[in-house]
């Protein structure tokens, strides 16, 4: 296992740890670089009342890579729902949060907990600094905010960090500039993927590093993010954040689903991500279009199925629509 790809992964949220999940079945050389700009739920208050990272994503990363299904994954993952202080609390952040606290170091903190998961690779935060991420909505108008721009129903125009000067950590730079392949996303595009391209250095490393560049653009459409935005819409925004041409590939799912599993998507304002392929040949992006879902209770990426495809490219073999 140690000798498997070096692979960087980009983002935060659901999405990243569905991906990390797969990828651990192929190699432990992994680097989640998971984004900070959380400021909602547990990890909200923790961030207001303490200063701190917000840990939630990074927790969920940490529980994604851990090696097998433990009583301290359980632990990691429980969620309190009595006390008016403790409710909503997941014991994984307030563990974080008490090491960081009694090393004086969250990165030790980190390290510490993948110990205690086993976890195969390793979890870094985007940047150590306390930053808030900020929408300017096609309106003109301003929101502050990771948790209200989720929520927004107006469409954005663009994202920007505050303080817009910030330094990406260097376990992050040293990951991506030594990556076999580095994948953007899944995840929620303006709140997950985005910040962390937004932090100065960062898309630079990426421009730079000899390994492939890959986005894996959301199954789903979000409504407070990305309604009705098609596959082309999201390579877009990704540009428009960046610069045009940073991935090779953009994998994305064509698989259907039943109009069953969709209706309570339907009723929200969400639908699959339409693949728009005459526009996206006009864009600087190989189209890579797989069965790729995974119908739950939730309609997400396969993890495993996911993983494999990233694992042929990386190995240059031939993938659908390749």
């Amino acid at each position: 296992m140690k000798k498997g790809p070096r692979l960087v992964t980009i983002g935060g949220g659901t999405g990243l740890s569905v991906l990390l999940r797969g990828l651990k079945g192929y190699t432990s050389n992994i680097t989640a670089i998971v984004s900070v700009a959380d400021d909602g739920g547990s990890s909200g208050r923790l961030r207001g009342q303490l200063g701190v990272l917000p840990p939630g994503d990074l927790r969920d990363c940490l529980v994604a890579l851990a090696d097998t299904e433990s009583a301290m994954e359980s632990l990691f993952n429980y969620r309190f729902t009595g006390g008016e202080e403790l409710a909503g609390h997941s014991l994984g952040n307030l563990l974080l949060v008490a090491m960081a606290d009694l090393t004086g170091s969250f990165e030790t903190a980190l390290h510490e907990a993948g110990k205690v998961l086993a976890i195969r690779g390793k979890v870094v935060p985007a940047t150590y600094t306390d930053l808030r991420l900020g929408a300017e909505l096609e309106d003109g108008s301003l929101l502050m905010g990771q948790s209200s721009i989720a929520q927004t129903e107006k469409r954005i125009k663009k994202v920007f960090l505050k303080p817009a000067v910030c330094q990406p950590t260097p376990e992050a730079l040293a990951a991506i500039r030594e990556a076999e392949a580095i994948i953007l996303g899944p995840g929620s595009l303006y709140t997950s993927v985005i910040p962390n391209l937004l932090i100065p250095g960062m898309v630079e490393e990426i421009k730079k590093a000899s390994g492939l560049k890959i986005y894996v653009c959301n199954v789903m459409t979000q409504v407070g993010e990305t309604r009705n935005y098609t596959a082309s819409e999201h390579l877009e925004a990704l540009y428009h954040h960046t610069v045009e041409g940073l991935v090779d590939y953009m994998i994305v799912n064509n698989k259907k689903v039943p109009s069953a599993a969709m209706t309570k998507y339907i009723l929200e304002g969400a639908q699959l991500v339409e693949i728009d392929r005459e526009k996206i040949a006009t864009m600087p992006v190989k189209l890579i279009q797989a069965p790729l879902l995974q119908e739950n209770d939730y309609i997400r990426h396969d993890s495993l199925e996911l993983a494999t495809l990233i694992l042929n490219l990386c190995s240059g073999k031939k993938a659908m629509g390749w």
